[in-house]
């Protein structure tokens, strides 16, 4: 089922909203375009792009950058790109639901021992008192839109604690940046190599870590239309594996320091291609070393994690109550965990 933008978009109006993986396509060169964010944990497909990892698979990758989750699960859905990583979000699910889209995948996750996602406050909040994510009750929390995996997150966080939180949508995560700095809003949450610099700035504070609230969160997936999922597994296989190599480079370099410093700043190059490219190098490396997150190997999925989040955001109201792991999840292309 491929959709056109208008009509995907359409679809999301009753939402609030692995190495050797397979051989090289035969047809060498396939053009595709990969969805990504401009954060340190989409180096998968940054690598993957640099090192030639895709064009062995026998791809031709265009990446296409975004700046939010939902817009890269539209531009999926109507066939403006063909694979991408996000974060679970309700326009995700509902696309889903719609026989539009496909999870075949985890990127991103928390993992205990390495700093991950960030509670933030404002400097005004901060001064305030809040100095726990315990203190937020009734304060404002930024998130993309309602129905996104902040949405999500913070929600957790207010449910763990017990407090009320006002969800003030957004859109783009500089806005959130900025609305946090300027203390238009209270708190938010987001990757370290946002969190840390901010907080590093004087502007924003850290109160917490994610982690403790959601402990092996499947932070983004990979995922790709349903036609892509069923009729194209070859091209789906090879994304995966050119997909899957980035991802063991970045680990063994950033999380497992095989390569030593050389090897840190030689991966530091390579992702401030795509990460703070406003930024001097000498800048953007601190940050970039900070945002450092384990990925997934073999874009393995912590399907425990995904159905959780499934579950509220159908509790919440915010997707169909008759949406499916089935629906949303195609577990046949990688192990599935949790």
């Amino acid at each position: 089922m491929t959709l056109n933008r208008r009509k995907a978009l359409a679809l999301m109006g009753g939402t609030v909203a692995a190495s050797a993986l397979a051989a090289p396509a035969i047809a060498a060169n396939r053009k595709i375009k990969v969805g990504a964010l401009r954060f340190t944990s989409h180096s998968g497909s940054f690598i993957a792009v640099e090192r030639g990892y895709f064009a062995e698979a026998g791809l031709d990758v265009e990446l296409t950058f975004f700046q939010a989750a939902q817009p890269m699960a539209v531009a999926i859905a109507s066939g403006d790109i063909d694979y991408a990583v996000t974060a679970i979000s309700g326009g995700l699910i509902s696309l889903a639901q719609k026989g539009a889209i496909k999870v075949i995948g985890g990127a991103l996750a928390e993992e205990e021992g390495i700093d991950g996602q960030q509670i933030l406050v404002s400097d005004a909040a901060f001064q305030a008192g809040i100095d726990h994510p315990s203190k937020l009750n009734g304060k404002s929390y930024g998130v993309t839109q309602t129905g996104s995996s902040f949405h999500y997150v913070g929600s957790q966080i207010a449910k763990a604690e017990g407090i009320e939180l006002s969800f003030k949508p957004l859109q783009k995560v500089g806005a959130v940046i900025g609305a946090l700095k300027s203390g238009q809003i209270d708190a938010w949450n987001i990757v370290p190599h946002i969190a840390k610099p901010l907080a590093g700035s004087g502007a924003v504070h850290i109160i917490g870590a994610v982690q403790d609230y959601i402990p092996n969160y499947q932070v983004t997936t990979v995922f790709t239309s349903a036609k892509n999922a069923a009729d194209e597994r070859a091209t789906t296989e090879n994304f995966l594996a050119g997909f899957s190599r980035g991802v063991d480079d970045y680990n063994s370099a950033m999380i497992d320091k095989s390569g030593g410093e050389a090897g840190v700043n030689e991966m530091v190059d390579l992702i401030h291609k795509y990460v703070y490219t406003d930024r001097p190098r000498e800048k953007a490396a601190p940050s970039i070393i900070n945002g450092t997150m384990r990925l997934n190997k073999n874009a393995a999925l912590n399907i425990t994690s995904v159905k959780d989040q499934l579950d509220w955001f159908k509790a919440e109201g915010l997707v169909d109550g008759s949406v499916t792991m089935e629906t949303l999840v195609d577990p046949s292309y990688v192990e599935t965990i949790g």
